[in-house]
């Protein structure tokens, strides 16, 4: 065998002269020539060889006192940290040492040596607290806190460097063993145990922490780093072991809270007594925000829940009620937007916050609209004020409610219930208006503009209840629309008749399509009757129109009897001739209130044209016989009617184109009157459009369309009755009016279906159980 040179041992840690070790005696290794054929002679001709090293067969021994020198220089150098002076020994010499001692299993004895040694110290912290017995009470607050938290500043510091030293027994001994803390949590328990469970220093502590955050809350600048390294020491002692107790929640959490309960509960009750809503709302912000700004800056995050809460709940949540009763009618009359922004997002942070919001809405709502609806003197502008006030609150719901559908359902509900307080007026004027805008010479709007005010208009008629009301009215404009060619756009027209149609299905719009119909084929029979007065021997002079009005369809006009000139009676009779040439079985039934006219005068200004009605027609052809009438002549040659023929001569006697003289003069047409021709009447158009007083609606006119109404609703009443019970053929009381209450598509009461019921089984259409007189049979 081969010598080989010297090997040091394995064992690495007892290298040198570190920590008083002397290198241990050379060891002699083998080594053996390899090779399959065999021996040989000298190891250094040998071709390959195979180097075997073996481990000491037993430990080496510690030299004598080499635990206490270790632990000696240990502590030392902990005392060194302790008194924040330089420490002699080299630190990675140092950790060599505690992992050498760790290697030789006196791991338990250097963590209890350590642990002894930290507590000593930190025992040693609490005399300077306690060294006068008056002086925790004679510091002033902020001067305890800095002083409580440089000690614990510098007890942190130290356990780092302590824990650096001594990091090999931290990661081996102490991690095998799951009871015992680490370096750094036993430093922690050592200071919360001696330093902050002392009842003087904690109280002391908590106090000066509460008072410098109520300060802060008065609006004075504090040292906010101080509260965030004090609130984190707090916290960090809580958060270390579960079985102690929890400093920052039982000492200084549900102190806070109290004191923060009191403040605001106090606040609260005074500010809302001092100050307007919007800056009470605003201040309750600027506190949330404020609270929130502690959080993040030095409280612990687990305090925000129960923080924020304790805010909204003393500033918001006891004076919701009082907030809206205060100041949300003003916030919405003065339409605030960024005051209801912030009442909408504050009020539904708190419970039960947006119901109660939700309440006064729809209260404001419905307040707000019945002043509209229920006051007769604001008929003229009921509607443009029902589009502007939902126009509105669309925009408080889009912009500060965020289209919460809660409050887009209510507002819907709010708008049907008032609207219908006053039954049939809002249909009739929602008619009105419609004809307002679909009317030739309306210059408000384009054709875009009129579709968006069309639109709206359909909102606001959704709400309505007795939409029948509104189809009686709206026909009797379309007809006059149609009928006197004042009709703005037949696109517009159309498109109403449409969103009509798709809002209450085809049955509401027949007729009135059916009054198109009749416009167009009337404008087809119209071009064949001037090629057949083409073909007569005497045309006559007068270029007669004539619309063929299907009854079913129009609006119900009661005939008037007048003397026609002998021209116009015998085109009359042609067409007569004509029309029932084609169609035989009809009848015709002139209807002279629709009548107008073109006239064709000469002044001595020069000719003109006059656009007028045929009972202003006949007036004005008598002056064609003579130069002077009185109202008697007028009215025995003409045949009109007493009241129409007042306001037809108002029309032409009283109006902006005077083509008769009235004597006497007034506004007002009397017995007695007399008319002359103006021959001076001057005017700078061509042809002129006398205004048509007798197309003015009258209130009789009103009141005979609602009459109308009320008899069609009878005769629905009636077939809706027959019509169940002939299903049904049995049917007690109550389910025969719940279901006609299912069927009906106006609002009709009890007693109204009590009298239609009693008229049925008048006329034998049904009749009375013998037995039960609340239970009905259909009579075949």
């Amino acid at each position: 065998m081969a010598d080989e040179p010297q090997k040091k041992p394995h064992l690495s840690a007892l290298v040198g002269h570190t920590n008083g070790l002397t290198k241990p005696a050379s060891l002699a290794a083998a080594t053996r020539a390899g090779g399959g054929g065999g021996g040989g002679g000298g190891g250094a001709t040998a071709s390959s060889k195979k180097l075997v090293i073996k481990n000491f067969r037993e430990r080496p021994k510690l030299p004598d006192n080499y635990t206490q020198d270790t632990w000696h220089k240990l502590h030392e150098a902990v005392g060194a940290i302790q008194s924040s002076i330089s420490i002699k020994y080299n630190l990675e010499e140092l950790y060599q040492a505690v992992e050498n001692l760790c290697s030789y299993k006196v791991s338990p004895t250097l963590y209890k040596q350590l642990r002894q040694v930290c507590e000593d110290h930190v025992k040693a912290q609490i005399l300077q607290f306690r060294e006068y017995p008056f002086l925790m009470y004679s510091l002033d607050s902020l001067l305890f806190l800095k002083k409580i938290n440089k000690c614990w500043q510098d007890h942190c510091r130290q356990m780092i460097m302590i824990r650096s030293i001594f990091l090999f027994l931290d990661r081996t001994y102490v991690l095998q063993n799951s009871m015992l803390p680490s370096i750094w949590d036993m430093g922690l328990e050592l200071f919360r145990n001696h330093i902050i469970s002392d009842k003087q220093v904690q109280n002391k502590t908590i106090d000066g922490i509460l008072l410098l955050i109520e300060r802060e809350r008065n609006g004075e600048a504090v040292d906010r780093s101080l509260l965030r390294s004090l609130l984190s020491m707090l916290s960090d002692l809580q958060a270390s072991t579960a079985n102690f107790a929890q400093v920052y929640k039982e000492s200084f959490e549900q102190r806070f809270l109290e004191e923060t309960n009191c403040l605001y509960a106090a606040e609260g009750q005074r500010l809302m007594q001092e100050r307007e809503v919007p800056e009470y709302l605003h201040h309750v912000n600027k506190r949330l925000e404020e609270e929130g700004d502690r959080v993040i800056t030095y409280l612990d995050h687990s305090t925000q829940k129960p923080l924020i809460a304790c805010v909204e709940k003393q500033l918001l949540g006891e004076h919701l009620s009082a907030i809206l009763q205060k100041g949300l009618d003003n916030l919405l009359d003065e339409n605030r937007i960024s005051d209801l922004t912030q009442t909408y997002q504050l009020f539904s942070r708190v419970k039960g916050g947006q119901q109660i919001l939700l309440q006064h809405w729809s209260e404001y709502i419905k307040n707000f609209g019945t002043t509209i609806v229920v006051n007769p003197e604001k008929d003229k502008d009921m509607v443009q004020e029902l589009l502007d006030f939902k126009d509105k609150v669309d925009h408080i719901i889009e912009v500060c409610f965020q289209k919460n559908e809660k409050f887009i359902n209510l507002m819907k509900e709010s708008f049907e219930t008032f609207i219908n307080k006053r039954p049939n007026k809002p249909a009739e004027l929602i008619a009105k208006y419609v004809d307002s805008k679909l009317r030739a010479g309306n210059k408000e709007a384009t054709d875009e503009e009129l579709e968006r005010i069309l639109d709206k208009i359909m909102i606001i008629f959704r709400f309505i209840h007795g939409k029948d009301v509104f189809e009686a009215f709206y026909k009797k404009d379309l007809a006059k629309r149609l009928l006197v060619g004042k009709s703005a756009s037949v696109d517009a027209e159309k498109s109403m008749l449409s969103k009509l149609k798709h809002e209450c299905g085809a049955a509401f719009t027949s007729k009135l399509e059916g009054m198109f119909k009749d416009m167009e084929l009337s404008k087809d029979v119209m071009v064949q009757f001037k090629q057949y007065m083409q073909n007569q021997s005497d045309p006559g002079n007068i270029d007669l129109t004539v619309n063929i009005l299907t009854m079913g369809y129009w609006p119900t006009y009661t005939p008037m009897e007048v003397h026609l000139n002998s021209e116009m009676i015998k085109l009359q009779e042609v067409f007569k001739t004509f029309y029932l040439g084609k169609h035989s079985g009809r009848k015709l039934q002139w209807q002279t209130t629709l009548g107008h006219a073109v006239l064709k005068a000469e002044f001595k200004e020069g000719k003109k044209e006059f656009q007028v009605s045929l009972f202003q027609t006949l007036v004005l052809l008598m002056f064609n016989e003579g130069d002077e009438f009185s109202f008697e002549e007028i009215k025995m040659a003409t045949g009109v009617e007493d009241n129409e023929l007042r306001r037809t001569l108002q029309s032409l006697a009283c109006g902006k184109a005077r083509v008769l003289i009235k004597n006497p003069k007034g506004k007002d047409v009397e017995d007695g009157d007399k008319f002359m021709f103006n021959g001076d009447f001057k005017h700078k158009l061509f042809r002129i459009k006398i205004n048509q007083i007798q197309m003015k609606e009258t209130v009789e006119e009103q009141v005979s369309t609602t009459e109308r109404v009320f008899q069609d609703r009878q005769y629905q009443i009636d077939a809706a009755i027959v019509r169940i019970m002939k299903m049904r053929k049995t049917l007690g009381h109550n389910l025969l009016v719940s279901e006609l209450y299912n069927q009906l598509k106006f609002p009709v009461k009890p007693g109204d279906l009590k009298k239609r019921i009693e008229s049925l089984i008048d006329r034998d259409y049904m009749e009375r159980d013998k037995d039960n007189p609340n239970q009905y049979h259909y009579v075949a």
